[in-house]
């Protein structure tokens, strides 16, 4: 049923709720100094609360990564990830959750292990999955990022990617949209290497393969600060995070408006998202149907 186009809709986006990161940021310790988030659940509270608001509702919530802060094997991680999973639940159960795993929920340099975990927690690490005619890919960027522990995960990742741009090919989908942490490139795509973006050989080369495949826009987060540009009709969408900012912009979540077209989204603050919802000019989108 999913495999069919029946009109525009859209989903919200939000990333890095990182229960932990407010405080250890403030006393400058991004180790240890994640022993409170009080002021992150509130947050999630707040971004729970405004999306169950909105009318209509839209056709999932994506989370696209570092869910908490402390880096596996530390001391509060299993506290922290409790308390995001009892704020979660109270999200409208018509609206489905969607994970995405960041650099915190599996380390900067993941093992097999810390992706089992992972797994067992939030639900693969990897995945795909249709709605109204338009095909989603959820990927583990932590892969590209640094595989030296798990290599062969990684090349099992790139299979699996390969197949399902295949399928989407042959299916004849609307549009194409991944969702990972680490962002391809923040500003422009042969911008230099850092914690931020992707190393360029391995930048290039997935830009490439999106490329071909026709995927019209990867959304991610990890930068705390909104940002964003294009490669050859690819749109690299760069979303601040519902927790702790590391630039000028709000705590808040991306509204992504899909139409036959083309993809629209804005980024709101969560007060604003809250007091307000949606404003017209994209209500009028939805409410275009074909």
């Amino acid at each position: 049923d999913e495999y069919q186009w029946k009109g525009p809709f859209y989903f919200i986006q939000g990333a890095d709720p990182q229960f932990g990161l407010m405080k250890a940021w403030a006393v400058g310790d991004t180790n240890n100094g994640d022993d409170e988030w009080g002021e992150e659940i509130k947050l999630a509270e707040q971004a729970v609360q405004a999306i169950n608001k909105l009318n209509p509702k839209p056709k999932f919530f994506v989370l696209c990564g570092d869910l908490i802060h402390g880096m596996p094997g530390t001391q509060w991680r299993k506290n922290q990830e409790q308390d995001l999973k009892n704020v979660l639940k109270n999200t409208d159960q018509d609206i489905p959750l969607v994970f995405v795993s960041g650099n915190h929920d599996i380390g900067n340099t993941p093992t097999r292990e810390t992706i089992e975990n992972y797994c067992k927690n939030w639900g693969d690490d990897y995945f795909s999955f249709w709605v109204g005619g338009v095909f989603f890919l959820v990927l583990n960027s932590q892969l590209y990022f640094n595989s030296s522990k798990c290599p062969e995960l990684k090349q099992a990742q790139d299979v699996w990617l390969n197949e399902q741009l295949t399928v989407a090919e042959k299916r004849k989908c609307k549009h194409i949209i991944v969702f990972q942490h680490i962002p391809l490139f923040l500003r422009n795509p042969d911008e230099d290497h850092d914690y931020f973006n992707l190393e360029n050989p391995v930048r290039q080369e997935i830009m490439e393969k999106f490329h071909k495949a026709g995927v019209k826009a990867v959304f991610s987060g990890h930068y705390h600060r909104n940002a964003g540009g294009s490669y050859r009709g690819l749109e690299m969408v760069v979303s601040s995070a519902i927790g702790c900012q590391l630039g000028e912009d709000t705590h808040g979540l991306r509204v992504v408006v899909v139409t036959d077209e083309k993809i629209v989204h804005r980024y709101y603050s969560l007060n604003e998202l809250s007091s307000q919802g949606i404003e017209k000019e994209l209500l009028d989108m939805l409410a275009n149907q074909n």
